[in-house]
């Protein structure tokens, strides 16, 4: 039986909130009466429900934990006004940490409005990407501050309530948390309900502006043309923005012989299924000879339903196409859930390089989303039901991560340019990480391997390359074939790469507590303390060692 699989925020959790919003008019009325007890209430059944509906509610938070959190919240609810109580009921669920398990908390934090702003956190900070057309002085800013927190605190605390698989998550929900004045509110950041100060950085100087509750949900949409953005009146639209609302099309970029595919929802349009447009694609790809390259573009695909993505993978993997430098796939910050299976599918079973930000989901991870509603407040909860696992049942990556990296920084988007296109075009093939290790493993010349690791990870496409781990590998398998200078070699490198890892530092000390080496071992153990004091290893080898 085919599942779809539930998204609660379409390209984003937040935007089944805005839906929620329309669905719900901010009338008088809508929102339940409530008291300290009645919140009481809905506390002691989201404590009971979320653990028996959710598959494992307790693979990141503790048990204890969580109780601790519900017992806190209930001892402050008299204090708490309706909206600050839902904000915390965010925090308790997003201790959940998955991307799929959330709160949609649209009639009490959405439907009085929000600030006609959209925020967006680009590589170089959190900027006003969008703002009505009275706030153009502060559009295309950075943000300093807002009633005078600075941005990155206000990140961090926005941080705590976003239902997430992983730190991308938090920058694409929390920008969109941002936009709502009882968030900020509730969160200490605003000092009103209903308006705040915000001070941006733009053109040298620092600007300041009002900004009141005076948007709709809706506006904050993508697609939505109530917000001016920030480029407006100075560029043309780029490609991948060009036609964001659209589930799936196509555009042959004549000049780089470039195949550009945009796929922004695993989801059947009322013209076109999924399937008859990636037959469309690839029947263009073999009929059309000057297109060299083909790209899919889910940067802004949220998911759908997983089980449409097989004409894609198919298709790709008997393409003419699907060789290195020629198959590319953009992915980012909203490629999540369905995407992110299709994702999986085109890492395992195709060459295509990678290019972009890192996925918001974890290649394997919860999902499939059954409702909780509160019985007072009827606030609906989302908490998941099955776990997806795609992938080797030993891969703990929290995400996908580009083999390209190629962020975009607020200047590429306010001059309309994309750095992720702009790599894709540029390409040239370079040594993989695998080819250096086999070539490491062939020649056992360590210090050309130990060369160009240095130059892999200074390249900055490979930013988000999960180095660590491997290298760390790589020292385990010469260690467990008793090459232990070797391995001490390949340790200490991978020290130097990451100096704060504790991992990296006990494996360090593991191989010279092999070779016999009691005091360098001593050494490494206790700088993996230094920087995880629970390392459990690294206490049990400094007791013993101490002895």
């Amino acid at each position: 039986m085919k599942i779809h699989r539930v998204l609660l925020f379409f390209t984003c959790i937040f935007a089944v909130a805005i839906v929620q919003a329309q669905q719900t008019p901010p009338q008088s009325g809508t929102i339940p009466r409530m008291n300290a007890e009645k919140w009481r209430e809905d506390l002691r059944f989201l404590a009971e429900r979320l653990p028996a509906t959710h598959k494992n509610a307790f693979h990141k938070m503790t048990k204890a934990d969580f109780e601790s959190a519900v017992r806190s919240l209930d001892q402050r609810i008299p204090s708490l006004a309706d909206h600050e109580v839902v904000v915390e009921l965010m925090r308790i669920v997003a201790m959940v940490g998955d991307g799929h398990t959330g709160v949609l908390s649209a009639p009490f934090l959405l439907a009085p409005g929000v600030y006609p702003i959209q925020f967006y956190m680009f590589e170089d900070g959190l900027y006003v990407l969008k703002a009505s057309s009275d706030l153009a002085a502060i559009n295309g800013g950075k943000v300093v501050l807002i009633d005078g927190v600075p941005a990155a605190e206000i990140f961090r605390r926005v941080s705590d309530i976003v239902w997430r698989d992983n730190e991308q998550g938090i920058k694409d929900i929390g920008c969109w948390l941002l936009s709502s004045p009882r968030v900020l509110h509730a969160l200490k950041v605003a000092k009103s309900i209903d308006k705040a100060e915000i001070v941006v950085l733009k053109d040298g100087a620092e600007r300041t502006a009002e900004i009141r509750a005076t948007a709709k949900p809706a506006d904050l949409r993508n697609g939505s043309e109530a917000l001016v953005d920030s480029r407006d009146g100075k560029i043309l639209r780029p490609l991948w923005l060009k036609d964001p609302t659209n589930n799936f099309w196509l555009e042959h970029v004549q000049e780089t012989k470039t195949l550009f595919v945009q796929f922004n929802a695993v989801q059947n349009k009322s013209n076109e299924t999924v399937e008859a447009f990636f037959n469309r694609v690839f029947e263009y790809v073999e009929k059309t000879p000057t297109v060299e390259k083909l790209v899919i573009d889910l940067r802004m695909n949220g998911g759908g339903n997983n089980y449409l993505n097989l004409p894609l993978t198919l298709g790709a993997i008997k393409s003419r196409l699907n060789t290195k430098g020629h198959f590319f796939v953009i992915i980012g910050r909203e490629t999540f859930s369905a995407a992110q299976n299709t994702v999986n599918e085109l890492e395992k079973y195709t060459n295509a390089i990678f290019v972009g930000e890192p996925t918001a989901a974890s290649p394997n991870h919860y999902g499939d989303a059954g409702p909780i509603e509160l019985p007072n407040s009827k606030l609906q909860i989302r908490a998941s039901t099955l776990w997806w696992q795609d992938a080797d049942p030993r891969d703990t990556r929290k995400w996908k991560a580009p083999d390209v990296a190629a962020d975009l920084t607020s200047d590429a988007y306010q001059n309309g340019r994309d750095p992720a296109m702009e790599a894709i075009v540029n390409y040239k093939p370079a040594m993989s990480f695998d080819t250096i290790l086999a070539d490491a493993r062939a020649t056992l010349d360590i210090a050309t391997f130990a060369r160009r690791l240095r130059e892999f990870k200074a390249n900055p496409a490979h930013r988000y390359f999960e180095l660590e781990t491997r290298v760390n590998n790589a020292g385990y398998f010469l260690l467990n074939q008793n090459r232990v200078d070797e391995a001490i070699e390949v340790f200490k490198l991978n020290v130097e790469l990451h100096p704060t890892s504790a991992n990296a530092c006990d494996s360090l000390g593991e191989a010279f507590l092999k070779k016999g080496d009691k005091a360098n071992a001593l050494t490494n153990y206790r700088r993996a303390l230094e920087l995880d004091p629970k390392m459990q290893t690294a206490v049990e080898a400094v007791r013993t060692l101490t002895r």
